[in-house]
């Protein structure tokens, strides 16, 4: 891996199975054009945030992708599947639409918290708040109309099963058209 010489916007993840993203595109397809829906994110760029780290300086990349390697490698494979769906904000100002996650939730909750240690001890900002598995369907624009029952139409969504396998490094670049690139991959267990 080349070190960049900017800070970067990075993220650890894991990448639903592409059977996973299909099943969910289907179910979410009757909701896209659905008056006061949000911004859908593109099933491209679906994912499960493990740790979102913000802007790291370029000099810490290095320590992050080290301290990752071990700890994804220690974490046996495991079974997730998108399930439910949920809204953050209140029903008259949503904010973010949701699908949840079921299955080994454990497995996946303990490895973003052994990633969250490894991140503070490089002195890299880390939430203070528990871990919540979702996966971001799309942002309601503020003071735009917004449907926040809209979530409640999947919340009997149930996804085929998947087994994790990696764990990604992703750089966040913002703009007109954002943008998602693996920087790194490693594989679990």
């Amino acid at each position: 891996m080349t070190v960049p010489a900017r800070p970067q916007r990075l993220f650890l993840a894991v990448v639903p199975s592409p059977e996973a993203r299909d099943d969910l595109a289907r179910a979410l397809a009757p909701l896209r054009d659905a008056p006061g829906g949000p911004r859908w994110t593109d099933p491209g760029r679906w994912h499960l945030t493990l740790l979102f780290l913000g802007a790291v300086p370029a000099d810490r990349t290095p320590g992050l992708v080290a301290a990752t390697g071990p700890l994804v490698a220690a974490t046996p494979p495991f079974t997730l599947r998108l399930s439910g769906a949920g809204r953050f904000g209140s029903r008259r100002r949503p904010q973010v639409c949701w699908v949840g996650v079921d299955g080994d939730t454990a497995v996946l909750a303990g490895l973003a918290g052994r990633l969250a240690t490894a991140a503070r001890r490089l002195r890299l900002p880390v939430e203070d708040r528990p871990y919540r598995a979702h996966l971001t369907l799309g942002r309601w624009r503020p003071g735009a109309p917004a449907d926040g029952d809209l979530p409640a139409c999947l919340a009997g969504y149930r996804g085929p099963d998947w087994v994790v396998t990696a764990v990604d490094l992703v750089e966040s670049r913002l703009g007109p058209a954002p943008t998602h690139e693996r920087l790194v991959s490693w594989p679990v267990g």
